[in-house]
């Protein structure tokens, strides 16, 4: 798969359930369609009909970590191949809520997944050559990832009565924890894309951090 973006600028937002990131999804849509910018604004598991149908398998239905792996990349792939790769293409920004780093955190640290076989299926999924003529593959991955970083205690006291729970937003405070270190360690593994935003403060103090990292990178 060839994927050709110039101008495309692809944007996740990460973070265990209930850190507030979905908060941050519209207004920022807002501020870079000011500035005249397309954006095409989806989310994972999900973002096409069929990525969609996974989604409800995912987080409703029992199974094991490697099938929920498998279903997610199944999931994603549809959804790359359908939506982002496209958008990019187009030189869109794509604004996601979640991607390739949640399946680390969730599967790999949450459920206790091996995380080199997800290094694998991620490689698989993601695959693509920018640069054919040098032969040289790389990975699909966003130019700019915004962690929103709670302690588990706090995402669960957040969660509490909020509406009926998925069956992940029905764990444990210490599934959450796994899931959190999940982040760090993938942040660590990648800081050149990862910014580390404090979710624990006031919603307007966490925007002013996500609008920090897009202007240091000239995005906004």
């Amino acid at each position: 798969m060839s994927i050709s973006r110039p101008q495309g600028l692809f944007i996740t937002f990460e973070g265990i359930d209930g850190a507030g990131k979905t908060t941050h999804l519209a207004p920022l849509v807002q501020a870079f369609t000011a500035q005249g910018r397309i954006v095409t604004q989806s989310r994972e598991p999900g973002g096409t009909p069929l990525a969609e149908q996974l989604r409800t398998l995912v987080l409703h239905d029992k199974m094991d970590a490697l099938t929920e792996a498998l279903l997610v990349f199944a999931a994603r792939r549809d959804h790359v191949q359908q939506v982002i790769a496209p958008a990019l293409a187009r030189g869109e920004v794509v604004l996601c809520d979640r991607f390739a780093d949640a399946t680390f955190a969730y599967q790999g640290a949450g459920r206790g997944f091996d995380w080199n076989t997800l290094q694998e299926l991620e490689k698989m999924v993601l695959a693509q050559v920018e640069k054919a003529e040098a032969g040289q593959g790389t990975l699909l991955q966003p130019d700019l990832t915004l962690w929103f970083d709670l302690p588990a205690t706090v995402a669960t006291e957040r969660l509490a009565g909020a509406r009926l729970p998925d069956k992940f937003e029905a764990e444990p405070t210490a599934f959450f924890e796994r899931v959190r270190e999940g982040y760090a360690r993938r942040a660590a593994e990648q800081p050149d894309r990862f910014v580390r935003v404090d979710a624990t403060q006031a919603v307007e103090s966490v925007w002013q951090q996500v609008m920090q990292a897009l202007q240091q990178r000239g995005f906004l």
